[in-house]
């Protein structure tokens, strides 16, 4: 909280609060509150309750049983987004902006003023240059949304809350996908508003960012209410333990070695593409091989290329040693290759189909039989993949957009895995998932590449790209400048590779 602010009536709270789906329980009695002036954080693994609580504060969701209380009185939130006339904001972590209208039609959008008949369009465009200004945001009102960056874009979210007063903003996973600098300059914002009295309620998987910019933290387990501390009385130890209910001492699993003798079964030789320029590398039976780098490195790039999402320009790509030019996704997959995206809900997965479908999709060819698909077959596999993966649902029929976002996850590794495949890349292995899950997957990859599966992991997590990696492939500008092994991949030592300050000249 601001220096000498005194703890006050919260602005908004929830006592005993519980809800139920049809005949499934997800929240049980949860209880916190909301001060005026200050971040609190909201964490818990996926399928906690998280996503629950935060649309029944907003209005979103009626509870099944407890009580909302706005400055200390009991409310009943009006739904469908319009608590935001209470100053009660969401923001989702899908924005929900018109890409393509301006930066000044987002912040009216639905609420015009107007001159008349006509809209008072001089009046919305200095109000809204009179928001990025009060932020230091040096966009222009009639700047195309669809041509911002992220972080941006996030930022325009913001501007959209000040222009609604309001006295609670409730962010859902807002740095997900900004780079560290964008994260700064985000949080530097947050700290404006809680210098102006807006309460945040800020749910991240980030630890350390929950540590950085939070004043208190609740955490839920399960559905049910586990504490809520002062942020500075938590270790990040003590964070994720509350959160899973046990040691994560064992976040990362023991990296066996490779076999010296183990045979390169994927070779890269000068490859160019849109985004990559002369990438050479080689990837051993049961290594898996990390890809750091800047966000626009080209680490994405390369395997999207590799893989026949994208056109190779030049170069040569050998597969156990033959020359290959794969055309296409399901090429690859033929062969054994198979690349799971770091976009899952746009990309990886139908969100408005069911589990079963989703799973087999990839694998479809397998499920044929007699011209029809097998359901007993296609249903046995889902039986598969829920035991082997730790696939959560109240319902195997649920539609996927309704599972969590680490279930997702998984459910999208199940997927990827149907094929069998020997080289397995992984995009983003773990953004916006909970710690838990997190472990749950750096233990599957140590599994995979033990039982001789070759894995590329591209991430932008550096502890990630340090505990998961035999080695360490660092790109910057749509080129490789160095790969590291041993005692090399080090934090230090990557970003030095990764900002340009070191190159080398290898040969893999």
């Amino acid at each position: 909280m601001p220096d000498g602010q005194t703890i006050s009536t919260p602005v908004l709270a929830a006592e005993g609060i519980s809800k139920s789906f049809g005949l499934v329980p997800v929240l049980f009695s949860v209880s916190m509150d909301i001060r005026v002036g200050e971040v609190h954080a909201l964490i818990g693994e996926n399928g906690a309750g998280k996503s629950t609580l935060m649309k029944i504060l907003s209005g979103f969701h009626q509870p099944t049983a407890g009580h909302i209380l706005l400055d200390g009185r009991e409310t009943k939130l009006p739904s469908n987004g319009e608590t935001e006339a209470l100053g009660i904001v969401l923001i989702h972590q899908e924005l929900n902006l018109a890409e393509q209208m301006t930066v000044e039609e987002n912040v009216f959008l639905g609420r015009e003023l107007r001159k008349g008949a006509a809209l008072d369009r001089a009046r919305m465009r200095d109000m809204v240059q009179g928001y990025l200004d009060e932020i230091g945001l040096s966009l222009s009102p009639s700047d195309r949304i669809a041509d911002l960056s992220i972080a941006e874009k996030q930022m325009v979210e913001i501007v959209k809350a000040i222009s609604r007063e309001a006295r609670v903003l409730i962010m859902d996973e807002p740095t997900a996908a900004l780079t560290e600098a964008e994260t700064e300059l985000f949080f530097a914002q947050i700290e404006r508003l809680k210098a102006q009295g807006v309460a945040v309620i800020f749910v991240s998987h980030k630890l350390n960012e929950v540590q950085a910019i939070s004043d208190r933290v609740t955490i839920l387990r399960d559905g049910q209410w586990i504490g809520t501390h002062d942020a500075k009385d938590l270790t990040l130890d003590a964070m994720a333990q509350l959160m899973v209910g046990r040691e994560l001492s064992d976040l990362y699993p023991p990296i066996s070695e490779v076999d010296v003798d183990a045979e390169v079964v994927l070779e890269v030789e000068g490859l160019f593409a849109p985004g990559v320029e002369g990438v050479s590398f080689g990837l051993r039976k049961g290594e898996v091989l990390g890809f750091s780098g800047l966000i626009g490195a080209g680490r994405s790039a390369v395997f999207e290329a590799i893989c026949g999402i994208n056109p190779v320009d030049g170069g040569v790509i050998r597969v156990d040693g033959d020359v290959t030019h794969f055309r296409s996704v399901a090429s690859a997959r033929d062969a054994g290759l198979v690349y799971l995206t770091k976009d899952r809900k746009e990309k990886g997965l139908l969100l408005e189909q069911k589990m079963r479908p989703n799973l087999t999709l990839l694998a479809l060819p397998q499920f044929i039989r007699n011209f029809s698909i097998d359901r007993k077959a296609e249903e046995a596999a889902l039986t598969r993949a829920i035991r082997r993966f730790d696939i959560r649902a109240r319902d195997p029929n649920v539609n996927v957009g309704d599972l969590s976002g680490g279930n997702q996850q998984k459910l999208l590794l199940a997927k990827v895995m149907e094929v069998e495949p020997r080289i397995l890349i992984i995009d983003e292995p773990t953004r916006g998932i909970d710690v838990g899950t997190k472990q749950q997957i750096y233990h599957f990859i140590a599994a995979i590449a033990a039982e001789g599966v070759s894995v590329v992991v591209i991430s932008s997590e550096m502890p990630e790209i340090i505990g998961v990696s035999h080695r360490v492939v660092v790109m910057r500008e749509g080129q490789i400048t160095g790969i590291l092994s041993g005692d090399d991949i080090n934090e230090a030592e990557i970003v030095r590779y990764a900002a340009g300050l070191k190159r080398e000249t290898f040969h893999d």
